[in-house]
């Protein structure tokens, strides 16, 4: 799982489920080859210990051959990389562009900050 800054996960898993466009999905071992373009959410993931791993994407695109995963993010962050206070703040600017009816408010850039800032904190359980 690569964004456009680092490389977050490059380790063996049993499973993997993400947000794709038309709702979240899995991928075990084996499965399919196919590519498709995903939307901000939660990927999960097994590490090698068999513990369940959170990353928060805001999009992006996933691709299996069969044998492996790869997962291009726009943006990602780890649950425990989340600073929760800057998450905060960015859905409370977000919702304040939103309420404002502005035409000075690109709508569509306020509802996709609201969309992030809502996905961090849903990562982290808040």
């Amino acid at each position: 799982m690569v964004s456009a800054d680092r490389t977050l996960v490059a380790e063996v898993s049993d499973m993997i489920i993400a947000p794709g466009k038309n709702g979240y999905f899995g991928v075990l071992a084996g499965h399919e080859p196919f590519l498709t373009s995903l939307k901000p959410g939660i990927v999960l993931f097994n590490d090698a210990g068999g513990h369940e791993q959170k990353v928060a994407i805001s999009g992006g695109f996933l691709e299996t051959d069969g044998s492996k995963v790869i997962v291009l993010a726009d943006a990602a962050e780890r649950v425990e990389e989340i600073d929760v206070e800057r998450a905060m703040k960015a859905l409370e600017r977000a919702k304040a562009r939103l309420a404002e009816k502005s035409q000075d408010v690109n709508l569509s850039r306020a509802t996709a900050s609201l969309e992030r800032a809502a996905n961090r904190l849903r990562a982290t359980g808040r």
